[in-house]
């Protein structure tokens, strides 16, 4: 099977081209300075943590390579609007335009409307990335370990540090879990979803919690989760207050119903 990852990595790297030739580390300081509007995303799930409430991080995102197209009738605005009203903690905006359909513009246009801390969602492989990404108003950005080495990794985080941003480093696997370890100002995000087969499994946030014991900081449980009872679940199993979900809350008939649900479980 063709290896999903890669083929977005390949990708990446040859957008970053052109955004490069086209936009200065100077322009984009300069942008960066003009914005007024920026929120701890991590200290809001901590806030939550804090007060035994759970945390929703609801994503904005038009398709995806495993769905397609999931929102045909796609508005950013609307669809963030919507879930500020269900009380979610934050925004996830899928920001890779080739695979998932996104924009960063789109994090620029919420951040008019709508006061809630916002996770660049995308294949961060060059810290450059990192400040431009800033310059939309981003809140946080995505480490994926399983798309980087080592030595990338590291200088994406100590950019998104020197730039005060928050920042998920995500896992999918033991060994991901225990290399994350280190990134002590992280939060880190436990994947349900095998980024190079796009399989899903609940019970990868079980196994892989027992790795992260000694993690200070946040853990979310992402992908796949598809209502309460998943929510209840992974919850009983690992004492994870922290759920990112995109595709059934963009799906469903009855959004605000299902969020409701999930933010009510039983702590």
């Amino acid at each position: 099977m063709e290896n999903v990852l890669e083929k977005i990595i390949k990708q990446k790297k040859e957008d970053l081209k052109g955004i490069k030739e086209k936009n200065s580390l100077a322009t984009i300081e300069s942008k960066i300075k003009s914005i007024d509007n920026f929120l701890n995303f991590k200290e809001k799930i901590i806030s939550n943590q804090e007060q035994k409430k759970i945390s929703l991080i609801a994503e904005v995102k038009k398709a995806s390579p495993s769905a397609g197209v999931i929102v045909k009738d796609f508005n950013p605005v609307k669809i963030s609007s919507l879930y500020a009203e269900s009380n979610v903690a934050c925004l996830s905006v899928l920001t890779e335009e080739k695979f998932f359909l996104g924009n960063l513009n789109y994090i620029s246009e919420i951040k008019k409307k709508i006061k809630l801390p916002i996770l660049a969602k995308d294949f961060f492989i060059d810290p450059y990335q990192v400040s431009y990404s800033k310059s939309f108003g981003c809140d946080c950005i995505l480490i994926i370990l399983s798309a980087l080495s080592e030595k990338q990794a590291d200088e994406i985080y100590s950019e998104a540090l020197k730039n005060k941003l928050s920042i998920i480093v995500e896992v999918h696997d033991e060994n991901e879990a225990e290399m994350a370890l280190k990134y002590n100002e992280a939060i880190i995000g436990i994947n349900n979803r095998d980024l190079k087969t796009l399989n899903v499994s609940l019970d990868n946030s079980i196994i892989i919690k027992k790795k992260l014991i000694s993690h200070k900081g946040p853990l979310i449980s992402e992908s796949g989760i598809k209502n309460q009872k998943d929510v209840q679940y992974i919850y009983d199993n690992t004492g994870i207050k922290n759920f990112l979900i995109g595709e059934s809350l963009l799906a469903s008939g009855e959004t605000n119903k299902l969020i409701k649900e999930i933010l009510s479980i039983n702590l």
